[in-house]
């Protein structure tokens, strides 16, 4: 039953990361980046907050930590998601998909140089083969005449590392908040505060908006928002952070076939030689770090065989 259960999770986070960015592409078809944004975490906030009090979480970080709550808020929630709606107008769903899967490797790059923790050789490594391979991906679909698509890439980059950041001091910081006290309260305002600051600066015309993209808002609020969240941090109680951390190689590949399956795109072969060995690169930084150091202690001990016998 626990394997069933495992699975399910697996699968729901796996397509639910995967919708996301071709759901993120269809919203900002009519919808402004801000205006899509703020409706995503104001759909998403109440649910939450009924979640918090029917399983009776409390909605505020503990006492001293409330000043993280409001730059989780806006540097987690409000201007990552904003720049990763404003990079998807601009950018290929997947190819937005496959930035983001490079999350493990920003996080283990960004820990490095702020707090100075040591990365092994097979991790180095990861990390030399994930960069080298995500600039050839970005530099061949790079259209270097479209101003805009440059300026796509960079909001999804820059939103990338704001997510990575952020949850690098929660895992210092917020070891023992609940999930939905992290989501709920930081939803809420997030909300508004986009709503508001849209409602001025891009002046959304509500009659212009399709049904298509209101819809693909209501699924980033309620589906993708509540329910991936959600079920990845279930996941994360039931098995390793290896094994949950694979899923940032399986919603890239959903996120490429939906992208051929509603847009035509056309899947070209030196993308597939490309996409190898990034998820190598990305899955050698996510390996443990006591595999890491077994297989550094084999290795030594190869070389000493190797030299007795001669």
């Amino acid at each position: 039953m626990n394997k069933i259960i495992i699975i399910l999770l697996f699968s729901l986070v796996s397509i639910t990361w995967g919708t996301t960015w071709i759901a993120m592409k269809f919203a900002v078809e009519t919808i402004p980046p801000l205006f899509a944004t703020g409706m995503r975490f104001l759909i998403a906030s109440p649910l939450l907050i009924v979640l918090s009090y029917i399983t009776k979480t409390p909605l505020l970080f503990p006492y001293g930590q409330r000043n993280f709550q409001i730059i989780i808020s806006f540097f987690y929630f409000s201007i990552p998601f904003t720049l990763m709606l404003y990079g998807g107008k601009y950018v290929n769903s997947s190819i937005s998909s496959v930035i983001f899967s490079n999350m493990p490797v920003v996080i283990l790059m960004l820990s490095s140089f702020f707090f100075k923790k040591k990365i092994d050789l097979i991790k180095k490594i990861g990390i030399l083969i994930s960069l080298i391979t995500l600039s050839v991906i970005l530099f061949f679909n790079l259209e270097s005449e479209q101003f805009l698509q440059w300026k796509g890439i960079l909001a999804l980059i820059l939103a990338l590392f704001s997510h990575a950041l952020i949850y690098i001091e929660c895992k210092r910081k917020c070891t023992n908040i609940s999930v939905i006290t992290f989501n709920a309260l930081p939803s809420l305002i997030s909300g508004v505060f986009l709503s508001c600051i849209s409602w001025f600066l891009e002046q959304p015309n509500i009659y212009l908006f399709s049904n298509k993209s209101i819809l693909a808002v209501f699924y980033l609020g309620n589906f993708s928002g509540v329910f991936g969240i959600l079920s990845y941090f279930y996941l994360q109680k039931k098995v390793s952070s290896f094994y949950a951390s694979t899923i940032f190689l399986i919603f890239p590949i959903i996120s490429y076939i939906l992208e051929v399956y509603f847009y035509k795109k056309i899947f070209f072969f030196y993308e597939l030689w490309c996409i190898l060995p990034l998820f190598t690169g990305i899955l050698l930084t996510l390996i443990p770090m006591n595999v890491c150091k077994n297989i550094k202690r084999r290795f030594v001990n190869d070389r000493k065989n190797t030299k007795n016998t001669c």
